[in-house]
């Protein structure tokens, strides 16, 4: 059993030693704790012959990529968050030479590489210094690297091709899993070439003692459970007893069911609001047409939002779920929130500008406290809109990032929050 986390006299969580615990209840909450993963390897191996198995629509111009996310993590210190880092994280954990063997027996098996290629790839890693390799088991492995040696995998394969796929997904740091409450979630993704990410993620928690003591409260064993799936872009912790989730092209019916069951049984929250979304890429997650920008408010994109089937989700008598729809995303987001009402902030645009604009992600914002978010610059007339509603915008580059598919919300995974929505009693946090 994890140790038991409690509440300090102002209300803060705390673990067993008496620190800041983990904690996410808020969209909004003056945000103190993030885990980013910075572009690497894994982004120089995307090639237009592979690029859309990595789910990829370009190449990045990766050392520019680069840049644009440093800024972004210097606008999160700005503002408060301490910035956690995957790649660092994993080389602490990695460092333990034990660990290391298991982590990399788990990632290269018969079924990525073949039977006689195995041992080669897993020998080239456990060589490698624990940076290399942390960079590697993010990166993928090319044959070339291993160097040629005997079975089919090896007489067939390009030198060039991968043994061990790359995971470029992994900047998308939201996805893979997220925190609600005082435990995370690690979500069973629906791409294949995307479920090491998970497995990465799960080492971290169970492994690092920063988060020694987690709750896991979902996919805390490697199982699989397609296609019962959801991912982390389509979890938005509206309120500190409820949540929205998206059915989308990543995340199920099932796999909404199965995540919601599971966090009633644990009584982490009793609210739920069931999104069906479009089945496109457009809307490839609730947080691209749809993110929460204060306490009451959200910014979204009404070409898609105002028609959606939304149904609200609780907990019955016998240990499922009762369901039952609600007529408007707006009521349901209020419901699941436990507010009276939300503001709807719905950028005015033009069809045409309207479409780019969320393809841009303009509307995958990420709130650093309430009525405080993070945009892409790119997006000029949506962040007009949201300033004009009295939110203040902090802009980042964004020549590079966009091309992944994917905003501020979904790079960041917020490890803590204030619970409250307000921003803290410290002068240097509050709002100008």
């Amino acid at each position: 059993m994890p140790p038991r986390q409690q509440r300090s006299g102002d209300g803060v969580t705390v673990d067993q030693h008496g620190r800041r615990a983990p904690s996410v209840r808020s969209e909004v909450g003056q945000l103190r704790s993030v885990l980013l993963h910075r572009p690497g390897m894994e982004m120089h191996r995307i090639t237009p012959s592979n690029k859309d198995e990595l789910l990829f629509d370009e190449l990045l111009w990766v050392e520019h990529a680069q840049r644009e996310h440093d800024a972004f993590a210097e606008v999160l210190r700005d503002a408060g968050a301490e910035v956690l880092y995957l790649e660092q994280l994993l080389a602490e954990i990695l460092a333990d030479t034990d660990l290391a063997a298991e982590t990399v027996a788990e990632h290269v098996t018969d079924k990525t590489c073949g039977p006689q290629a195995v041992g080669r790839v897993r020998d080239y890693l456990l060589s490698l210094p624990t940076d290399e390799l942390v960079d590697h088991l993010i990166g993928g492995v090319s044959l070339e690297e291993v160097g040629p040696g005997p079975g089919l995998v090896s007489a067939v394969t390009p030198a060039n091709e991968m043994v061990l796929q790359p995971l470029p997904n992994t900047v998308f740091m939201r996805d893979s899993s997220a925190w609600i409450g005082e435990g995370v979630v690690l979500s069973p993704m629906s791409r294949l070439v995307r479920r090491r990410e998970t497995q990465l993620l799960r080492l971290v928690y169970t492994r690092h003692p920063r988060f020694e003591g987690t709750r896991i409260w979902f996919g805390h064993e490697d199982v699989e459970h397609y296609p019962s799936t959801f991912e982390g872009g389509d979890v938005l912790v509206v309120g500190e007893r409820g949540l929205a989730i998206g059915m989308s092209e990543r995340t199920t019916a099932a796999g909404v069911e199965a995540l919601a069951v599971r966090l009633f049984e644990d009584d982490v929250v009793d609210r739920v609001l069931a999104v069906d979304l479009p089945k496109v890429r457009s809307a490839m997650h609730l947080d691209t047409i749809v993110t929460q920008v204060d306490v009451d408010a959200f910014i979204t994109y009404p070409s898609m939002t105002s028609t959606l089937r939304c149904y609200q989700v609780q907990p019955d008598r016998h240990g499922g779920v009762a369901v039952q729809g609600i007529d408007s995303l707006a009521r349901g987001l209020a419901w699941a929130a436990g507010i009276d009402q939300v503001r709807a902030i719905e950028p005015a645009l033009g069809s045409t500008r309207a479409e780019r604009e969320q393809w841009n992600d303009a509307n995958n914002t990420l709130a650093v406290r309430p009525g405080e978010v993070i945009v892409y610059e790119r997006n000029v007339a949506t962040n007009e809109i949201l300033e004009a509603a009295g939110i203040r915008v902090h802009a980042i580059p964004s020549y590079e990032l966009p091309r992944g598919r994917g905003g501020p919300r979904c790079m960041s995974c917020p490890v803590e929050r204030d619970a409250s929505g307000s921003v803290a009693d410290d002068p240097a946090l509050e709002r100008s």
